[in-house]
């Protein structure tokens, strides 16, 4: 029975994790065009602080909605990947000598 409902659990958390449907791209922003790489790549670098600021306020989010796709998408991972240290930012930790 625990399992079962442990099962029930982790499918459910999946499932909230899963995306949505995103009916406003290539909305123009305030400027008057969609946000692009450009801006996806410095929203992915700035992302731990905007995050810290989006649990205070409901005026800013981590992530663009009104963007062009999938550049912009490429440009906001990338961002983020450049922030954490990329690929091999993970073994700076520990050098065996």
């Amino acid at each position: 029975m625990a399992l079962a409902a442990a099962l029930v659990v982790a499918a459910l958390a999946l499932a909230a994790c899963a995306p949505g449907p995103n009916p406003d791209v290539g909305t123009p922003t305030a400027d008057g065009s969609p946000a692009g790489f450009w801006l996806g790549l410095w929203q992915g670098i700035i992302v731990p602080v905007t995050f810290v600021v989006s649990l205070f306020t409901d005026t800013v989010n981590i992530y663009e909605v009104h963007n062009d796709g999938n550049w912009y998408d490429f440009g906001f991972v990338l961002g983020l990947g450049l922030f954490v240290g990329g690929p091999f930012g993970a073994s700076r930790g520990r050098r065996s000598h």
